[in-house]
């Protein structure tokens, strides 16, 4: 099954919140005939757009393809969250790699979310930046933890943006019975996804950019230059960066062994009353549980509840994702359990063994950028500028962000799903325990 298609209609955008109210572009023309340029970028979502557009800035010829609508994957349809650190905390990290690769990475996590409040600044991006994302932990036992890493960021790190809450005190911001504790990040935030990656492509196209929509990479030839086959063109190119996330398929067999695609689901509610959002989340704060399947949640700029939750593993998205996503919906915020929900989609994200991102020099002239496992909104961003720097000479942070070890998924490309859905299931009874 293909995932372009699996649950898509090809050159449409999803029935998403974001897509029924975002400032569209008018479509891009398909790729057609021989085509030449200094980078051809694959992929239209925050990766692929950021990478352009910092190339084109750069003074290099840029070409974008996109096999549906720019935007249309993940990068418009997730829950806009733009947090901050990496996928792992500082202490995993430090583990991991030692303490100087761990804060390097930290300082490149912190460029990320600087880059998208920059970024949406401009008149071209119609998406405002708005600060603010509250850790909730649904177990009291988790509490100290939270509490402890708080010290850590001020301690060791000097981030001192964000602060511990109790129960008592996240119960004033959030107004659940679910949580007992928590953090308020004020450094992240959040943003319209889908406005935001708009406006990235309109950056792109007034810097120089070539766009182009309905245009499905079928095979890349590596060499001095590259080629890029697509349906209808052939595209050579002295550099290529692939930004597919996870809807790369089969393009690139070595990336998709660590890089694996999983299914969220999202609702919008119909819009409430400024003073009736203000009782559910003050502040127009979002928020991200602890729970393995996260929970994750905010307003949209119309005051409706913009809730993420639940995940399957195959390719087809479930008949009924509004009623898949009411449950957890109700569970967090009893008075809501029957609240209007106007809109329900899917998306498909990219995820690696460890939740980091996977950085990946295909060869010299090909960079694979992928793997946010869920942290994408920033780190995507900032990928893109990373590959345009790194194509320009300065590889500094794409080498610390590619010698993070990502390993392959155990099972192969047909066991390798369902040894996930095991693990899953178990993660998800130790939630509900």
């Amino acid at each position: 099954m293909d995932l372009l298609t699996a649950n898509d209609v090809p050159g449409e955008y999803p029935p998403s919140y974001y897509a029924a109210n975002a400032t569209t572009l008018p479509p891009f023309p398909t790729a057609t005939g021989a085509l030449r340029c200094d980078v051809c970028v694959i992929g239209g979502g925050f990766t692929g757009l950021s990478s352009a557009l910092h190339l084109a800035q750069r003074g290099y010829d840029v070409i974008l393809v996109e096999a549906s609508r720019i935007g249309s994957g993940a990068s418009g349809r997730n829950g806009g969250q733009v947090g901050q650190g990496q996928r792992q905390e500082q202490d995993v990290l430090e583990d991991m790699l030692g303490r100087d690769h761990a804060r390097a990475l930290w300082t490149i996590a912190n460029q990320s979310v600087d880059l998208v409040r920059d970024l949406s600044k401009s008149e071209l991006v119609h998406a405002d930046f708005h600060p603010g994302i509250i850790h909730a932990a649904h177990r009291e036992r988790y509490v100290p933890d939270y509490h402890a890493y708080v010290e850590k960021l001020h301690r060791d790190y000097g981030y001192n943006q964000i602060s511990t809450l109790n129960r008592h005190e996240l119960r004033e911001f959030v107004n659940s019975p679910s949580y007992y504790g928590g953090t308020l990040d004020l450094g992240a935030g959040h943003i319209d996804p889908l406005q935001f990656a708009l406006g990235l492509a309109r950056m792109a196209q007034q810097a120089g950019v070539r766009l182009f929509e309905n245009t499905r990479v079928t095979q890349i030839v590596e060499g001095t230059p590259a080629k890029i086959i697509t349906q209808n063109a052939d595209i050579t190119s002295d550099h290529v960066v692939l930004g597919c996330n996870g809807y790369l398929g089969d393009l690139m067999p070595r990336v998709a062994a660590r890089v694996m695609p999983i299914n969220n689901f999202v609702v919008a509610t119909a819009p409430m009353h400024p003073d009736q959002q203000e009782q559910i989340i003050k502040h127009n704060y979002a928020v991200a549980d602890s729970k393995f399947v996260v929970n994750y949640f905010r307003f949209s700029i119309d005051h409706r509840l913009i809730f993420g939750g639940t995940e399957s593993y195959g390719y087809k998205f479930p008949h009924d994702i509004a009623k898949n996503v009411r449950k957890p919906l109700a569970e967090i915020f009893p008075q809501l359990a029957d609240a209007d929900i106007t809109h329900a989609w899917g998306g498909t994200l990219g995820i690696t063994m460890n939740r980091m991102p996977h950085f990946e020099r295909i060869a010299g002239n090909i960079l694979s950028l992928s793997g946010y496992s869920g942290h994408g909104v920033a780190m995507a961003t900032l990928a893109g500028q990373i590959a345009a720097e790194t194509i320009a000479g300065q590889a500094e942070r794409f080498d610390l962000m590619a010698d993070v070890p990502t390993h392959r998924f155990p099972g192969g490309r047909h066991l390798r799903s369902p040894l996930l859905v095991l693990a899953m299931l178990w993660y998800s009874l130790r939630d509900r325990l």
